[in-house]
């Protein structure tokens, strides 16, 4: 099959946002899943149909849950009842420099000003239990890059994250959720939220009403990160989440800077550590606008995805793997993770073929995706 791709915005129709829709939301579909399902079948509407078959022969015991289409109907029109819609990538609003990610989301939710995401953005995160200085600072840094035409982003936690969304109220925030963009947590920042939704705006990945769990935030964090040409961090543990996002920053080629502190709070050991690791100290806003010139002000890269123009779909003609393939795979997999090129070149497979098996798997619920292009073996899905 011959599907022609383009990387030219597209406004998508109502029934293939909602095809995008029901895909994301289908089980054991992940960004990266989403995207090589495409890429292989064409459109959302030819995966949707693919999908039980798929995770069948990848050893699946009891049928895929695939998104209907009224639960996708339900959710858009949920979503516009708040006045929010769906942005899928490709489309002429969707982030363009989120859309350089390695796994960007297929869809986003969206309420608010959707002008905010084309602008250029700086993410400031840091921790939850901050002290009173870090949080004056969070707020004059996020009020400065603000009036020097930044948009602030950051993930509306509690602490810092509030703080740098209330400094930047007047120019323009864009809060990323780590549950639904109907849901405030913590409950404490309603007042921040409706503020914020009065001027700025709230973006998700997860479907409405989900609820934020401690494994939604790295994926949220990657987003936060994503959307932004650089990243600073106003206090965190070593270990805090605030560093997670400095990591992703740094694979995705973001600027990562750091405000230092006192060696005798806790609170300031993640953003010294960067430091010493080769952060860029800021202290004040000037910094920050120094730091991003310094980088060359360079692209982003171009959308590692791409999406097709709907030329042609249906099940590509070598897309059965024989059973004695699979089972050459699989044996190569274990719960440590391993390079997807060394699969290769120990199954001595194509690699269209053991990118074949190893959706199966994953659709299957057997397979793990890690950082690096790297996979592991999971449970079998029961």
């Amino acid at each position: 099959m011959n599907v022609s791709h383009s990387t030219e915005p597209r406004t998508l129709t109502e029934a293939e946002r909602l095809d995008w829709l029901r895909l994301a939301r289908s089980e054991n579909v992940g960004p990266i899943t989403f995207f090589a399902l495409l890429e292989r079948f064409g459109s959302p509407a030819a995966v949707l149909d693919a999908l039980p078959a798929l995770a069948r022969r990848g050893g699946r015991r009891r049928p895929i849950k695939v998104c209907s289409r009224a639960a996708a109907e339900r959710e858009a029109k949920a979503l516009a009842a708040l006045g929010g819609h769906l942005i899928a990538l490709g489309e002429p609003a969707y982030p363009p420099a989120l859309a350089a990610i390695d796994d960007p989301p297929p869809v986003l939710a969206l309420r608010g000003r959707v002008d905010l995401l084309a602008g250029e953005c700086i993410a400031v995160v840091g921790a939850r239990n901050a002290s009173a200085n870090g949080l004056h600072f969070a707020e004059q840094l996020a009020t400065d890059l603000g009036a020097a035409g930044l948009t602030v982003v950051s993930g509306m936690a509690r602490g810092i994250d509030a703080r740098a969304h209330a400094g930047a109220l007047a120019t323009g925030t864009v809060a990323v959720m780590g549950g639904g963009v109907d849901v405030v947590y913590p409950k404490e920042n309603r007042s921040l939220f409706e503020r914020l939704l009065a001027g700025g705006t709230v973006v998700a990945e997860a479907p409405l009403g989900t609820v934020p769990m401690g494994r939604h935030f790295p994926r949220r964090n990657r987003i936060i990160a994503g959307l932004s040409r650089g990243v600073v961090i106003v206090e965190g543990a070593a270990r805090s989440g605030s560093l997670i996002t400095a990591r992703l920053a740094l694979e995705q080629g973001r600027e990562v800077m750091a405000v230092p502190g006192s060696p005798l709070d806790p609170r300031a050991s993640g953003p010294n550590r960067l430091i010493r690791q080769g952060a860029t100290l800021v202290e004040n806003a000037d910094h920050v606008l120094e730091a991003l010139a310094e980088g060359g002000r360079h692209a982003l890269g171009e959308p590692r995805q791409r999406w097709p123009s709907y030329a042609a779909s249906g099940v590509p003609e070598d897309d059965e793997a024989p059973a004695s393939a699979r089972d050459a795979v699989s044996a190569l997999l274990g719960p440590s993770p391993v390079p997807m090129d060394m699969l290769v070149r120990q199954s001595r497979l194509t690699p269209a073929m053991v990118a074949t098996i190893l959706l199966e798997l994953e659709l299957a619920g057997r397979l793990e995706r890690q950082p690096g292009n790297r996979v592991s073996l999971s449970q079998p899905a029961a």
